[in-house]
């Protein structure tokens, strides 16, 4: 059964016509073409489907898509301005916290989320808003450190 919804994504309106037991994960990859929201292990433990939903960090295959009906979604794509990086992205690099990329879409939209919150958080804090996000290849400290340097800048 289909339900037409409403909802902005990165800025941009769109009604589309959703099933009701689809994942927001699943609207954003295959009906928009957003495929930085990745598809990990589809039971909200590895982050890796991270959207930013109505300014939260979510795991986007825990939520409907007609749940998302009238609300605002942010991907990583939504991050940057057109061929650019945003500054949380310039820090993931600088600091050398991406490495197979797999986890970098919900690190840094987690990061986004506390640095909107909070641009000067301590490691502790960090190492809470990141904990839902699971990474198989940096061991965290060059996460921590990339999360720190973006809200340096960006509290400069």
């Amino acid at each position: 059964m289909k339900r037409l919804i409403e909802l902005t994504v990165n800025d941009q309106h769109h009604e589309i016509a959703v099933e009701t037991h689809q994942t927001l994960t699943d609207l954003l990859r295959d009906q928009l073409g957003l495929t930085g929201t990745k598809k990990g292990c589809e039971m909200g433990d590895c982050g890796a489907c991270t959207v930013i939903l109505d300014g939260e960090p979510v795991n986007s295959c825990l939520v409907l898509a007609v749940q998302a009906d009238g609300s605002r979604v942010i991907t990583i794509p939504g991050l940057a301005p057109a061929g650019g990086l945003h500054p949380i992205q310039e820090a993931f690099v600088e600091a050398g916290a991406v490495q197979c990329g797999f986890c970098s879409p919900g690190m840094i939209l987690s990061a986004k989320s506390l640095l909107d919150r909070n641009p000067k958080p301590d490691e502790g804090e960090i190492r809470s808003a990141i904990a839902g996000n699971l990474c198989r290849c940096t061991g965290y400290q060059k996460i921590v450190e990339a999360v720190q340097a973006a809200g340096d800048k960006s509290g400069q």
